[in-house]
């Protein structure tokens, strides 16, 4: 476990990711001179030996220049045509950049959905170490010319936590606008300290996260904090830093202490685990009562009809559900093996009752322990 500054030198494979803030300039579009630095540094990281996948915003925000608008759409049709525009632009700035240090670039565009489905999962994932293999420097960005309100990330912090999740980096960089995560608002408290280094999952960092308050991202301090957090899933390390100052990267890899980094304070889980918590996006919820709640908890057993006592929702066999306790507090997430009608059949009954009462019976039990992921 990475769990100080010092020890990033000796880590090996990292996730950058830049945000829009970083990359463009009111007026004038993408900020060649920053993609240009941002390159340079990246080739030395690799001269280094480490190896990095970069993700980055800016489609749209390059697209809103090109195109004159001074102001964030709210149509969707408009984002995505925005995002058409400018992915031209940012990826020919990236691949003209690194052309310059002998970095050969591959665009990756994703979608939640790319994600979300288990077989897409295991070939992004497979394309991604691949192109790690080739010495190849994977540029990674959401598929905002397709992506709609259902499928998409919601911010590419986001994007770069289950990236790193998925490549199983050992450290997420995520570069902003400011130095790092301090304990009050820097813009609006003179005496706000930075935190240089925590849990990710420390409580008290929530209340210091505040949400994005520029013209062009959706990301702020708080989906940084999450950012962090679902790194965190795969025992990866993150750092929240200035992508200003063209040196930050590498005073980073001599483990000097730049921006705040959050170590992973979690056992990690499986690639499965974290493609059940992370990618799929939950269709409805059963509610267990207090024995079947501390058994899924503290043993990770199945989840039996016998211990739910309600069910909601529209989910289908196969889909994931929230597994919460009589209080409503989220314990697990998992694959269900029957529908929200039939789990409400049979909910309270013992597994060899769910033949007689659906006139079938598929699984014995309604969660398999296999297909369960404890949350908390």
């Amino acid at each position: 476990m990475v769990n100080s500054h010092q020890q990033l030198v000796n880590t090996k494979r990292w996730v950058i990711k830049i945000g829009s803030a970083l990359l463009t300039r009111p007026g004038d579009g993408l900020d060649l001179q920053r993609v240009s630095w941002l390159c340079g540094e990246i080739a030395q990281l690799r001269a280094q030996g480490k190896e990095v996948v970069l993700v980055t915003s800016g489609s749209v925000a390059a697209g809103m220049q090109e195109l004159g608008w001074a102001k964030r759409p709210h149509a969707l049709h408009l984002l995505q045509s925005a995002a058409s525009v400018g992915q031209m632009g940012l990826i020919q700035a990236y691949a003209s950049a690194c052309e310059q240090h002998n970095i050969h670039t591959a665009q990756i565009l994703l979608t939640h959905t790319d994600l979300a489905d288990r077989n897409r999962y295991l070939n992004a994932r497979s394309t991604l170490n691949s192109l790690l293999e080739l010495n190849v420097l994977p540029v990674v960005n959401e598929n905002d010319t397709i992506a709609n309100e259902e499928i998409r990330f919601g911010d590419n912090d986001t994007l770069a936590a289950m990236t790193a999740n998925l490549v199983e980096a050992d450290v997420l960089v995520i570069l902003t606008d400011q130095s790092g995560l301090f304990d009050a608002d820097p813009r609006q408290n003179l005496n706000a300290k930075l935190i240089t280094a925590s849990a990710a999952n420390n409580s008290d960092l929530d209340s210091m996260a505040g949400d994005s308050k520029g013209e062009f991202g959706r990301g702020g301090m708080a989906t940084k904090l999450l950012a962090a957090r679902r790194a965190a899933r795969s025992g990866a390390t993150t750092i929240i830093m200035s992508g200003k100052y063209e040196d930050n990267l590498q005073q980073l890899a001599k483990g000097e202490t730049v921006g705040t980094l959050l170590w992973a304070d979690n056992e990690p889980m499986t690639a499965r685990q974290q493609w059940l918590v992370g990618h799929l996006k939950p269709k409805g919820s059963i509610y267990l009562d207090d024995g079947a709640a501390k058994v899924v908890q503290q043993q990770g057993k199945s989840i039996l009809a016998v211990g739910v006592k309600k069910a909601e929702g529209e989910f289908t066999r196969g889909e994931l559900v929230v597994c919460k306790n009589l209080t409503g507090q989220e314990i697990a997430r998992g694959l269900v093996n029957y529908n929200v009608d039939e789990a409400n059949k049979i909910m309270g009954k013992s597994s060899r009752d769910i033949e007689a009462i659906l006139g079938y019976v598929d699984e014995a039990e309604l969660i398999h322990r296999d297909n369960l992921v404890v949350t908390s």
